[in-house]
Parts: C-alpha cells; sequence; structure tokens
C-alpha cells in the first residue's frame, strides 16, 4: 500500500526518505511487504504522506485481514 500512496502523492523513496528521516532500505522493505512498520514509522510514513483517516483505517484493517 505504501508505493501506491507514495506514487499517488508523487513522493520519491529519497523524498519519503528525506521527510520521515527513515532509511531508504526500510522504506523499500515496507513497500515490499517484507517489513510490517512499527507504529511510529507508519505514523511517519501517513503523516508525510497525508493521509485521510479513512484511507488509514483501510489499509489497517487490510493488514489485519491478511494475518
Amino acid at each position: 500500500m505504501l508505493k501506491e500512496y507514495r506514487k499517488r502523492a508523487k513522493i520519491s523513496q529519497e523524498k519519503l526518505e528525506e521527510i520521515t528521516n527513515l532509511d531508504r532500505k526500510t522504506i523499500f522493505r515496507i513497500e515490499n511487504d517484507l517489513n510490517i512498520p512499527l507504529l511510529d514509522t507508519f505514523a511517519k510514513i501517513v503523516i508525510a504522506l497525508n493521509m485521510s483517516d479513512e484511507e488509514i483505517a483501510k489499509e489497517v484493517k487490510k493488514t489485519i485481514i491478511k494475518k
């Protein structure tokens, strides 16, 4: 989901790295479902991508259902 929202916001991985102060490798791993972000990491991403409450709830629900 991260890649989709990042691209929709027209933000590169490099720019997201700069905005969130997260390592680009971490961003890559989250985008490719290799890592599930911790809450603070998720919050940084949500704020950087300016996601709505509805979008956040939808994505959290999808993640919970996957498990």
